[in-house]
């Protein structure tokens, strides 16, 4: 039977603990398990979950907890991204997993969900499958050098971005490459998504209704 980890967190206004989402651990062996991001990534669980899907860190910390360190994981993605900071914390903690870890793209894995697809030791994505990498923004305010200031902390989280995609490019792409595929916010199919990143290619059989 699958585990279901129950996240809350306490409302603000009453004090009091709320369902904020949930993880299911589906073990298919007593060696595997697997772990779905079907929704937003957000920073912590302090912010508001618009679904219960949405995930943050300390989620995948909760998940992690419940496995043992050799355990492998399935991880399968459908998400648009959301925070850079909290992506980059999940692809951190995922990385450092000792289990196996494989990821399925399973309709898209856009922005920061494009970077914690990266943890994968195999990635797979269909060739009718979504992938878009671009570069991090936000809004902000203030006077000039609260602009310029942003703007170079936005500066430093593609540079952390670029250095993850880099550890996972096909030989001879370039970061120069990657940098422009970035600035220009590209979106790849499966198929083309394979021309600059270690992933695997799962063809789409006919289906016969």
């Amino acid at each position: 039977m699958p585990k279901i980890l129950k996240l809350k967190n306490e409302d603000k206004k009453t004090g009091k603990l709320k369902n904020v989402g949930s993880i299911e651990i589906k073990n298919q062996t007593e060696e595997k398990a697997e772990l779905y991001f079907y929704g937003d990534i957000v920073s912590s669980s302090w912010e508001s979950y618009w679904y219960e899907e949405d995930k943050c860190p300390q989620d995948i910390t909760d998940f992690l907890k419940e496995l043992e360190s050799s355990k492998s994981i399935d991880i399968f993605i459908n998400s648009g991204g959301g925070s850079v900071h909290g992506g980059l914390a999940i692809y951190n903690l995922l990385k450092r997993h000792q289990g196996q870890k494989t990821v399925y793209v399973d309709g898209i894995a856009a922005s920061i969900a494009s970077v914690i697809a990266m943890a994968g030791d195999k990635i797979i994505i269909p060739s009718n499958a979504q992938f878009m990498i671009h570069k991090p923004l936000t809004w902000c305010g203030g006077n000039a050098d609260d602009l310029r200031k942003t703007a170079d902390i936005l500066d430093t989280c593609q540079k952390s971005i670029t250095n993850i995609y880099m550890e996972n490019v096909k030989e001879g792409i370039t970061e120069e490459k990657i940098m422009e595929l970035i600035n220009n916010e590209t979106w790849f199919t499966g198929d083309e998504v394979a021309h600059y990143f270690n992933v695997e290619v799962e063809e789409q059989s006919d289906v016969v209704g």
